[in-house]
C-alpha cells in the first residue's frame, strides 16, 4: 500500500494549518517525563517521591507487577500483550501503592504506566480477551495513580506484532485482512483503556511516523514494512478515541537530534506527512499529538559515557541543553528524557554516574534562561 488518494492528504494539510504549529508562548504546558533503566516499579514510585521530585521532570515512566497467591511475581508491563490473563487481586499492591502516590501532595504527578506490545505470542486473529482485559486494568490502575495514562511501548522487543511478513498466517491471508484485524484490535484496545480510564493520554513510544519513515515517505509499500501493521492498528485506536482522550507520538526516533530544523521536520511529519497513511487525516489531526524522545547517553556502547568529562560525551551538556530546549518549544505538550547508563534515583538515594552539569542544563532550557 502507497500513499491515500491525494484528496486525503490535501485533508491532512488542512486540518493541520487550521490546528497551527506548538505556540511559542506555551512552556508552562509543557512536560518533562523520565523514562530510562532506572524505571521503578509502583512500590519505589510510593516511597521515593521526595527524591524524584527534586530532579527537573514533571513525572517518569514506572511498571507494574503482579503479585499472584503462592506463585512468583509476574509482569503486567511486559506479559499483558499475550495470553495471561491478569486480575486485580493479584494487582491490590501496586493499585495501593498508586493510591498512596495519588493521594500525595507530590508534585511529580505526570506518571505513566507502561504497558508493552509484549510478549506478542499470539497472531492478530487469535483470541484477544486477554489483551484487552489487560489493557482495561492496566488503564484502571493508570487512573488509580493519578497520572495522565498509559505509555504504550510499540517496539518489537519480542514478537513481530507488526510486521505482516512475519504474521503466521501471512502466506493465506492477504495484506488487507491483516490490515482490517489490526484495525479492529486498534478499536477494541481503546475502547477497553477508555473503559477504564476516559479522556485517558495513551503515550506512544512510535506512532505513524515509524512506518512512513519505513516507506521511505509513502513511496514504499507499509505491507513491506517491520511496522507496516502499526498504521492500521493506530487508525483503530484513532477511531475509538473520544472525548479529552489523546494519542501522543513520542517520536523515538529524535532520540539524537542536534538541529533545531530537525524537530520542526518532525513536527511535520507527526502533524501532517505522516497522516497520508491514516484512514481518517481528520481524526487523526484531532486525536494526536507531537511529543518528542531524547537520549542522554546517546551512542554511549560505541562513545561511552563520561562522568569526569562531560564534554567527551556524544550529548554535552550544553548540546543537550540546545536539542532540549527545540523538543520543548516543537512539542505539544510532552517531552521524554531516555537514560541508560546514568540514573535520576537509587535505592540507596540519590542519581548514579550522573555529572550535574546534566541536570542544571535541563533546568536551565525548561527555564527559557
Amino acid at each position: 500500500m502507497g500513499l491515500r488518494p491525494s484528496v486525503r492528504i490535501a485533508m491532512a494539510t488542512l486540518v493541520a494549518a487550521l490546528l497551527g504549529s506548538a505556540s511559542a508562548g506555551a512552556g508552562d504546558r509543557r512536560s518533562l517525563i523520565e523514562f530510562g533503566w532506572d524505571e521503578p516499579d509502583t512500590r519505589f514510585l510510593r516511597e521515593h517521591l521526595a527524591e524524584m521530585e527534586k530532579t527537573p521532570f514533571d513525572g517518569c515512566v514506572y511498571h507494574v507487577d503482579a503479585h499472584p497467591a503462592g506463585a512468583a511475581p509476574a509482569s503486567l508491563t511486559w506479559q499483558g500483550w499475550g495470553r495471561r490473563r491478569f486480575s486485580a487481586e493479584e494487582l491490590a499492591e501496586a493499585r495501593a501503592d498508586l493510591l498512596a502516590v495519588a493521594g500525595s501532595p507530590s508534585r511529580f504527578r505526570r506518571n505513566f504506566l507502561r504497558f508493552n506490545t509484549t510478549p506478542a505470542d499470539l497472531d492478530w486473529f487469535d483470541d484477544y480477551s486477554a489483551v484487552i482485559a489487560n489493557a482495561r486494568l492496566a488503564a484502571k490502575l493508570a487512573r488509580s495513580g493519578g497520572g495522565p495514562g498509559l505509555l504504550l511501548d510499540t517496539e518489537a522487543y519480542e514478537g513481530k506484532l507488526f510486521d505482516y511478513r512475519k504474521q503466521r498466517e501471512a502466506s493465506k491471508r492477504p495484506w488487507t485482512e491483516y490490515a482490517a484485524q489490526a484495525r479492529r484490535r486498534g478499536r477494541e484496545v481503546m475502547a477497553a483503556m477508555q473503559d477504564g480510564y476516559p479522556g485517558l493520554t495513551v503515550f506512544l513510544t512510535f506512532g505513524y511516523t515509524l512506518p512512513w519513515k519505513q516507506s521511505e515517505q509513502g513511496r514504499k509499500p507499509i505491507s513491506e514494512c517491520p511496522d507496516g501493521l502499526l498504521a492500521p492498528f493506530l487508525d483503530g485506536m484513532v477511531s475509538a478515541a473520544q472525548g479529552s482522550t489523546r494519542i501522543v507520538d513520542g517520536h523515538e526516533l529524535s532520540y539524537g537530534y542536534r538541529d533545531r530544523s530537525a524537530f520542526v521536520e518532525a513536527r511535520r511529519a507527526i502533524t501532517r506527512d505522516a497522516a497520508a497513511l491514516a484512514d481518517d487525516p481528520a481524526a487523526h489531526a484531532r486525536v494526536i499529538s507531537a511529543g518528542f524522545g531524547l537520549w542522554l547517553d546517546h551512542d554511549w556502547r560505541k562513545n561511552g559515557w563520561h562522568v569526569d568529562d562531560p564534554s567527551k560525551n556524544d550529548f554535552t551538556p550544553a548540546g543537550f541543553e540546545r536539542s532540549l530546549r527545540s523538543a520543548l518549544e516543537l512539542s505539544d505538550e510532552y517531552v521524554w528524557i531516555y537514560t541508560e547508563t546514568p540514573r535520576w534515583w537509587s535505592v540507596r538515594g540519590g542519581p548514579v554516574a550522573l555529572p550535574p552539569a546534566y541536570p542544571e542544563a535541563i533546568r536551565r532550557a525548561r527555564s527559557g534562561d
